[in-house]
């Protein structure tokens, strides 16, 4: 038998013993179910949510720059604080702007008619700037996690 062959062999021996002794083991332990958590984010019996998602595209009003579209994008950003504040937002961000997809939101609102009246609050809504798309979404939800972490790892507030 040549070396390499005795070395292979060897190691499929360990292998299949390391295998044979983390499957006696069972399955790795993941982290405990949380009763108290979930309820606190409003998860369902698979710890997931109703949203919706606001995809924010181009609007047909462009606001030149200047005094007037940096104010329109200060008022975005206090919206978007104002709203995760409440724990209405839990997601946002822009997109890279492909096909005038400039944005989303996930909002934790019941339906889409409540996420319009939210979003219709957005001064680059208001000033046309940008126009929202609605769909329902489904997802988990650890997601209404995220704006407490992120207040978190943000070193500019």
């Amino acid at each position: 038998m040549s070396a390499f062959r005795a070395f292979m062999s060897k190691t499929g021996l360990i292998l299949l013993a390391l295998c044979a002794q983390a499957h006696a083991a069972g399955p790795p332990a993941g982290p405990a179910y949380d009763e108290a958590l979930a309820k606190s984010v409003g998860a369902d019996e698979r710890g997931m949510r109703s949203y919706v998602l606001v995809i924010l595209k181009t609007g047909p009003n462009r606001v030149p720059a200047g005094r007037d579209r940096d104010e329109m994008f200060k008022g975005h950003f206090a919206n978007i604080d104002r709203l995760a504040a409440d724990g209405t937002l839990v997601l946002a961000g822009p997109l890279d702007g492909v096909d005038g997809w400039r944005g989303l939101f996930v909002l934790a609102v019941a339906d889409i008619e409540e996420a319009r009246r939210h979003v219709a609050t957005d001064p680059v809504v208001i000033q046309g700037e940008m126009v929202a798309e609605y769909h329902k979404y489904y997802g988990s939800a650890a997601l209404m996690l995220v704006p407490q972490a992120h207040r978190k790892v943000d070193r500019t507030r």
